[in-house]
C-alpha cells in the first residue's frame, strides 16, 4: 500500500471524486505511477500518452478502449480538467506486463512494465477505488454516508406505535436461565442482577446485535433521564421495514439460545459460538472463573 501511495504521489491528491462519484486520475497521476516522467506537456495522439505506443496497439482490450475517453470536470480551482475513470489504471498496467511478456517492448519501457506489474500485485489487495478515496480523503465521507443509510433503513424520523412485542416466551426461558423467580409479581429485588438487570441484558444481547451505530442513535433521540428511565420503548424507534424485523428475528434467536441452555454460563458459551461475539466482562470473568452465575 505505501509503494501504491509513493508512486501516485499522493502529496499532489490528483485524484478527485466526482459528485456523481466516478474516481478520476489526471494523466500526470497514472505517468507518475508507472514510473515515468512528466514533462509538463504531451502532444495528442489518438490514445493517452500513457498508453500511445505503436507496440502497446495489439494489447489494448476492448475493456480499456471502453474506459479511454476523458472524463472533463472543473477542478477546485475552478479550471476545466481533463481525467481519466480511475478503473483505467489497472487495466493499462495488465497491458504493459503482457506486452513484456510477449517481448515486444523497448529498453525503455521495460522499467514501465516491472513497475506496472508492481502496481497490479498491490492493486489486487487494495482496489483501485480504495486507494483513491484513501487518497482523497473520500474514504470517510464514504463511511459517513454509509452510517447514514443504516441509519436510515433502521431508525424511524418518528416515533411508530407497537403492537408487537417480544413474546413472553423469551422472557420465561430468560428468568430460568437466569434462575430468577417467575412470575414477578410481589418480588422485592436487591442488587443490580434481577429484573432490573433483563433491561441492560436485552440491551446486550438484541440492540448490540444491530449494525453499528444504529444502538448509539437510538440512545441520541431516548435518552434516558437521571433514574436511567427512558420515555420510549426502544421498538417505537425502529422502523417497521428493516429494524423491527431483525430485533424480532434476535428475539427468536435469543430465545433459541435461552432453550438449548441450562445455566447463564451454558448460554453465554452458546452466544459467543452463534454470534461469534464475546459476552460482557462480567459474565466473561464469572465463566472463567468456573461459576455458573
Amino acid at each position: 500500500m505505501i509503494a501504491v501511495k509513493q508512486a501516485f504521489g499522493c502529496v499532489y491528491r490528483p485524484m478527485p471524486v466526482l459528485k456523481d462519484k466516478r474516481r478520476v486520475l489526471i494523466s500526470r497521476a497514472i505517468l507518475t505511477a508507472l514510473g515515468r516522467p512528466w514533462k509538463g506537456t504531451y502532444k495528442r495522439t489518438e490514445r493517452p500518452n500513457f498508453i500511445e505506443a505503436n507496440n502497446l496497439a495489439e494489447f489494448v482490450t476492448k475493456e480499456l478502449e471502453d474506459v479511454l475517453e476523458p472524463v472533463e470536470y472543473v477542478s477546485k480551482r475552478g479550471q476545466r480538467t481533463l481525467g481519466y475513470r480511475a478503473e483505467l489504471l489497472p487495466l493499462v498496467c495488465e497491458t504493459y506486463v503482457k506486452a513484456r511478456n510477449a517481448g515486444v517492448l523497448n529498453a525503455r519501457q521495460l522499467p514501465v512494465a516491472n513497475q506496472a506489474e508492481i502496481l497490479l500485485k498491490a492493486l489486487s489487495k487494495v482496489g483501485i477505488i480504495g486507494l483513491v478515496d484513501e487518497a482523497t480523503g473520500y474514504q470517510e465521507v464514504r463511511e459517513r454516508d454509509e452510517l447514514q443509510r443504516i441509519l436510515a433503513a433502521y431508525v424511524s424520523p418518528v416515533y411508530l406505535p407497537i403492537t408487537e412485542r417480544i413474546p413472553i416466551e423469551f422472557f420465561k426461558e430468560m428468568f430460568r436461565v437466569w434462575d430468577w423467580p417467575w412470575p414477578t409479581d410481589g418480588v422485592s429485588w436487591k442488587g443490580p442482577l434481577g429484573p432490573r438487570y433483563a433491561g441492560k441484558l436485552i440491551r446486550q444481547i438484541i440492540y448490540e446485535n444491530l449494525p453499528p451505530g444504529v444502538l448509539d442513535e437510538l440512545d441520541r433521540k431516548n435518552p434516558p433521564n437521571k433514574k436511567w428511565q427512558r420515555r420510549r420503548r426502544m421498538q417505537e424507534l425502529l422502523t417497521s421495514e428493516i429494524g423491527r424485523p431483525h430485533v424480532e428475528k434476535l428475539v427468536a434467536n435469543m430465545t433459541l439460545l435461552f432453550r438449548l441452555s441450562d445455566t447463564k454460563a451454558d448460554f453465554w458459551r452458546q452466544y459467543r459460538r452463534a454470534f461469534n461475539r464475546e459476552p460482557p466482562q462480567l459474565e466473561l470473568r464469572l465463566m472463567v472463573e468456573g461459576s455458573d452465575a
